[in-house]
């Protein structure tokens, strides 16, 4: 059986569908042709992380996004501070 890829949006508004309470999880299902199970998983992730559900790979959530620029910048700044360290010493040498 063959895989299939659903975007974004698609899981979003089959989520919504259930948690309205427009429809139960198992007529959403039938209705889209999704398996219960993989339905199941989506309802999940949206209940832990709401509108940021479902970004994909590579994509950063908003609540992570900042931490990852910090940790950046961090490593940025510690690579300066070795330069400078290293520059330092070769200026500080007595000939």
């Amino acid at each position: 059986m063959k895989s299939r890829n659903y975007d974004r949006e698609f899981k979003l508004n089959a989520v919504r569908l259930h948690t309205s309470g427009s429809k139960k999880a198992s007529q959403v299902c039938k209705d889209l042709g999704i398996p219960d199970s993989t339905f199941s998983g989506w309802v999940k992730e949206y209940r832990e992380n709401g509108e940021d559900s479902f970004r994909g790979s590579g994509k950063v959530k908003s609540s992570n996004e900042e931490m990852h620029r910090l940790k950046k910048e961090l490593k940025d700044a510690q690579l300066e501070r070795d330069i400078l360290k290293k520059a330092l010493a070769i200026f500080s040498q007595k000939k």
